[in-house]
Formats: C-alpha cells, sequence, structure tokens
C-alpha cells in the first residue's frame, strides 16, 4: 500500500494520463471521488476546450463550475463520447466496485450513456477478485429494513452507512463479506431486490479501459 502522500502524485499521473481521451468540444461525462477532482483540475488546466460536461455528483459539478466548465442534465444531451470516473476496485476483466463516495446511481447512469468508460485508478485498486471493499447499495429509505434481510439471507453482512444521504435523498448500505467470484450475476439479483435503486458493481457494464498510476508509471488494461 502506497502512502498518502505517493496515493496523491499517482492519482495526479493518471489524471494527466486520461487527457487523452478527452476530444475537444466534446459533451464530457465525469464520475465522483479524489481521482476525478485531480482530472478535473488537469482538465482545467489543460488546453484542450470541452463543450461542456455532465457531471455524477454535486460535488463534482461545483469544482467544474468553480472552473467555468458548463455543466449539462443528461437528459439535454445525446450519447456522450467519454465518461471519465474512479473506481474504489477492478479486476482483470475490467469490472468494478464503485460507490464508496455514495455517488453509484449517477455513475451508474451515465456510464450506460457512454460510448467508452474510461476508469482511473491508483494501484491499491487493482484486485483478483472484488470484494474487499464492502459493496455499496443504493436503497429507498422505507425499504432499509427489508433489503437489509435479503442481504444477510444471500450471504452478505450489511451495514448502514451512518449520517449519510445520496444525492437521489436515498441510503447506502454498505455490504461486506459477499461473495463476488460471479459479479454479473450478483448484479442482477441485487438490482431485483425491490427498493434497491442500484448497487455498486460495474460488471454488466464494466469499464472499457482502466487506467492505473503505478510506482513505474501509468499502465493500461483493456
Amino acid at each position: 500500500m502506497t502512502d498518502p502522500e505517493q496515493q496523491l502524485i499517482q492519482k495526479q499521473q493518471v489524471a494527466a494520463a486520461a487527457m487523452e481521451w478527452v476530444q475537444p468540444d466534446s459533451v464530457l461525462g465525469i464520475g465522483s471521488g479524489s481521482t476525478v477532482n485531480c482530472f478535473i483540475e488537469a482538465l482545467a488546466a489543460s488546453q484542450t476546450r470541452i463543450e461542456a460536461a455532465v457531471s455524477a455528483s454535486e460535488a463534482s459539478t461545483q469544482l467544474l463550475q468553480a472552473h467555468g466548465i458548463e455543466v449539462r442534465d443528461l437528459n439535454h444531451c445525446g450519447t456522450l463520447d467519454v465518461y471519465i470516473d474512479g473506481a474504489d476496485e477492478f479486476d482483470s476483466h475490467q469490472r468494478l466496485i464503485k460507490g464508496g463516495g455514495g455517488a453509484l446511481t449517477r455513475e451508474k447512469i451515465i456510464a450506460a450513456a457512454s460510448r467508452k468508460f474510461v476508469c482511473i485508478v491508483d494501484e491499491s485498486k487493482k484486485v483478483g477478485v472484488l470484494g474487499n471493499f464492502p459493496l455499496p447499495v443504493e436503497v429507498i429509505p422505507m425499504a432499509r429494513s427489508l433489503v437489509g434481510r435479503q442481504l444477510v439471507a444471500m450471504g452478505g453482512q450489511p451495514q448502514l452507512r451512518e449520517d449519510f444521504v445520496t444525492d437521489n435523498g436515498n441510503l447506502i448500505l454498505d455490504v461486506h463479506n459477499m461473495d463476488l467470484v460471479d459479479p454479473v450475476r450478483i448484479e442482477k439479483e441485487l438490482n431485483n431486490l425491490p427498493g434497491v435503486v442500484t448497487n455498486g458493481l460495474f460488471a454488466l457494464r464494466a469499464a472499457d479501459v482502466v487506467l492505473m498510476a503505478s510506482s513505474s508509471g501509468v499502465q493500461t488494461f483493456g
């Protein structure tokens, strides 16, 4: 595990590398989190001028607007060319766990609306099998207990994320010890539970490309 200072340097390196995927005058999908914040800073400092961005979180929207970048509603855009976002974990098939920051639903929507999903991470996020990071599940508040019982029946240990409400007004259950050897099946099963808005598995719509910063430079997967 790299120390925080080295991790920040890696996030800045991979954010700079992601600029190669940005086309001038495009409408860009932008996710959320600390690595994405580094990307927004790199975008603002670059000579590349995009038309606008579609943002996955209120925090990203504020940072984009602070740099003078227009943020648009996805409903007013067509298919996006590229979506840039981070991840909490990724495996060798570019499948991800996301949602540590709680923006998983909007992130999943923008990923589905984009032709290319470029995921930017540091080397601490690479795993053999997904699931060391607790799996976030966004739930409608009235379904919290019902979904929690169903998650236990599926072998998980759900824990309510305390003092947290998503940008959509919902709650997050962080599920520990869930068997994610078959993440596509689990993603479907979780999304079929009444009261679940979505879950943090990005396996049905995995990343097309993962850019990973390491001590030896930025590596590309996919």
